[in-house]
């Protein structure tokens, strides 16, 4: 049994599809070993065998529900039993609910504030500290464009991201002075499977800049994170559309609303 500590591991949550995959194809790229958590034990191990054949990497796997009170002391403990130093944590793993709050179930808003708050968080005060007594480490937490304003629809989910954002720069001020990194990513819509793009054109999107690909935002998202940004944003349409999205005045959000509501929640893949 080996009994050296690891080091070099890329901790990936939601890494098995999406953007979280990409990130790890872009962090395999610079010589990062993997350690993938996702709850979709096939795709993790198709994953694993795309990423292994394709870069000189060791990529493990942890097939975990990561929306559970639990999760982050189970992955921190898988870590510990397994000799993983981490030195990259992405805190990725999410899912879109495109629906007004009385139409969600109970069950289903629960799973997404373990999921989008209460996870990360602790995966990043459990690895964190780690980081912090050894100087050295990255932390990258995946927001989204949707954080800088509460809209219907996305009413659950916005406000998640709102929080991952703001966590991420408080984090990072607290964590400078120890040599630890803290970048928040903010992807706008991207072509994952959080999307129905059935009806779609998603060639004239991409065009447009209104949807990116997962890789395009994951190699933004690394680059960043490799320079100590603080924020990344990826793509010009998403810079302008933060900065614009809060100007927009209610009684507009609200005329949306009764115009699009019903035509918006058919964007999301059920």
């Amino acid at each position: 049994m080996n009994t050296e500590p690891q080091n070099n591991i890329a901790l990936i949550t939601g890494g098995s599809s999406g953007i979280g995959l990409a990130i790890a194809h872009e962090l395999a790229k610079l010589g990062y070993n993997l350690l993938l958590v996702s709850n979709k034990a096939e795709a993790l191990a198709e994953s694993k065998k795309v990423l292994e054949q394709q870069y000189d990497i060791k990529c493990l796997l942890l097939d975990l529900d990561l929306s559970t009170t639990t999760a982050a002391q189970q992955v921190f403990d898988f870590c510990t039993d397994h000799l993983l130093e981490v030195e990259v944590l992405v805190n990725n793993a999410g899912f879109l609910i495109m629906s007004e709050v009385m139409d969600v179930k109970p069950s289903t808003i629960s799973q997404m504030m373990q999921l989008h708050l209460h996870t990360p968080t602790m995966l990043c005060r459990l690895f964190g500290a780690v980081m912090k007594t050894r100087k050295r480490g990255q932390i990258l937490n995946v927001s989204s464009t949707s954080a800088v304003m509460p809209y219907p629809v996305i009413s659950l989910y916005g406000p998640t991201k709102t929080y991952l954002r703001y966590f991420t720069r408080a984090l990072r001020t607290e964590m400078q002075p120890f040599g630890v990194n803290v970048t928040c990513v903010m992807p706008g819509a991207t072509i994952t499977g959080l999307y129905d793009l059935t009806n779609l054109n998603v060639a004239r999107l991409k065009s447009l800049g209104i949807f990116h690909t997962p890789q395009f935002v994951a190699r933004k998202a690394v680059i960043g994170l490799m320079k100590h940004k603080a924020c990344v944003v990826p793509g010009l349409l998403n810079k302008i559309t933060i900065r614009l999205m809060p100007l927009i005045p209610s009684f507009v959000i609200s005329a949306l609303n009764r115009k699009l509501g019903s035509s918006l929640t058919g964007l999301q893949k059920s």
